[in-house]
């Protein structure tokens, strides 16, 4: 009989456990984030980011079952107090927190070997492929110029692209391992990094061939540091480039990694440069703009929304007519564009208009999808929870982006706790402000607010790690 208690508590247990797990997944397993999250008691409650079962998840459930499995099976066998049992099980509660960890920590060798076979497997795969590697790196728009630069070069080349927000050496080995074909002319990867070395390990796994530096700023500053650190941090990509890196030079700090490689380059986005748009009209409908390409003038028009959609068009123009494809080409790319779900998507309905750039969270961003929001009639409305990871610079950050709010919005509803206070003294006195901590509460306060012929932004959205 205490056979079959000690397998039941102890699936009762793996099931109250999984908002642990869920905890550990969404800071992407690093055991310091995660204790300093269980030392405050302040884990992922919340179903706005779902738990994903990967095989890995799954092998810490069934790990954290055995081992509690075991201890009852332990305590339950040679203890026959009632009472006893009843203290213990209590004890064990308030510790599984920590026992999360202990499963982690006995996991961990065979994670990492499983690890290393995933990417000598990847890596095997991909040094028999004919396909070059085009990465691209930056602090904003690397996924929305990685899938514009796909749908251009779809149109005469065979291309593979790492999926969504795929970044991580894991990502983009499953993206080897899944989708890279042998026809393929083109390989396409994003490069995500938190700490330096990050870009330098990426581009060590896959090889670069071609580089495009997206603008840089500062994003993740809670572990880079500075901005000196993202800069070097970026450059990575330029020391293992193999052939030529295109550079976008709206940031400052782009144009300083540009003067920075000796190698051959190409700037893009600034006036004079071998590729820029000028005689730019946007709508809320999409843009048109000349984009004069290594002297050719070119006329555009496009359904992608906001003035850094048209810098992402044109460093994926320059790289694609670097690559070899045709001006006709590119144009024809150009009109056919779809947007990147969830950056500055339009979703146009029968009674509002939402613009979704709910993925999106850096400063500059922001204020560029402030400038589309503009453009649409009726009463202007935006949802954010504002920006994270910044560091010491977040409440200042924060506040800038209310004052940026009040200047566009007529309602802006502040999402979460986690910047509320700088994000209502920026905008306090500039726009009807609001308050939501859940999903419902959102929905509710809009039905209010909104009428036929409104507009709404959403912009960026916090997973339920962040509060």
């Amino acid at each position: 009989m205490f056979v079959l208690y000690a397998f039941l508590v102890s699936l009762i247990f793996c099931g109250l456990d999984l908002i642990f797990v869920k905890t550990f997944q969404l800071e992407n397993y690093k055991l310091g984030n995660y204790i300093k999250k269980a030392l405050k008691f302040d884990f992922a409650f919340g179903n706005k980011t779902p738990l994903v079962f990967t095989f890995r998840i799954k092998r810490l459930i069934f790990c954290d079952f055995l081992l509690k499995f075991f201890i009852f099976l332990l305590f339950f066998g040679l203890i026959s107090n009632f009472w006893v049992n009843f203290a213990i099980t209590c004890v064990l509660i308030v510790a599984s927190p920590f026992f999360a960890v202990l499963t982690f920590l006995l996991t961990l060798p065979l994670e990492d070997f499983i690890k290393r076979q995933y990417i000598k497997k990847a890596k095997e795969k991909l040094s028999k492929m004919p396909c070059k590697t085009i990465a691209i790196t930056g602090s904003f728009g690397k996924t929305s110029t990685k899938n514009i630069l796909y749908q251009l070069l779809c149109v005469e080349f065979q291309t593979t692209a790492t999926p969504k927000s795929y970044n991580t050496p894991m990502g983009v080995c499953k993206t080897i391992l899944e989708n890279l074909k042998e026809t393929d002319d083109f390989f396409i990867v994003e490069f995500g990094a938190r700490c330096q070395g990050d870009i330098d390990t990426l581009a060590k796994l896959v090889g670069v061939d071609f580089g495009i530096i997206t603008p840089i700023g500062k994003c993740h500053l809670e572990t880079f540091g500075s901005l000196q650190v993202i800069e070097n941090t970026k450059f990575e990509l330029c020391e293992n480039a193999k052939d030529l890196v295109v550079f976008n030079g709206k940031s400052k700090s782009s144009k300083k990694l540009y003067e920075r490689f000796n190698h051959k380059k190409f700037l893009v986005c600034t006036d004079g440069s071998f590729a820029f748009a000028k005689n730019i009209e946007v709508s809320s409908t999409g843009s048109k703009f000349v984009m004069i390409l290594d002297g050719n003038e070119i006329f555009c028009q496009t359904k992608l929304l906001g003035k850094a959609n048209i810098d992402n068009i044109v460093v994926a123009s320059a790289m694609a007519y670097l690559l070899g494809e045709s001006i006709h080409g590119i144009v024809k790319g150009i009109s056919a564009l779809s947007p990147t779900p969830h950056r500055l998507e339009l979703i146009k309905g029968q009674f509002v208009d939402v613009i979704d750039d709910s993925y999106n969270s850096n400063f500059d961003g922001f204020k560029q999808a402030l400038e589309v929001l503009n453009s649409f009639s009726g009463k202007k409305v935006v949802v954010s929870p504002g920006i994270v990871e910044l560091g010491k610079a977040q409440y200042e950050i924060n506040k800038q982006a209310g004052e940026e709010v009040g200047k566009v919005a007529d309602v802006f509803i502040i999402m979460n706790q986690t910047n509320k206070k700088a994000l209502e003294e920026g905008a306090r006195g500039k726009c009807e402000i609001h308050f939501a901590n859940t999903r419902q509460e959102q929905k509710q306060l809009l039905q209010k607010i909104l009428n036929k012929g409104d507009a709404v932004l959403f912009e960026n959205d916090l997973p339920d790690n962040m509060k």
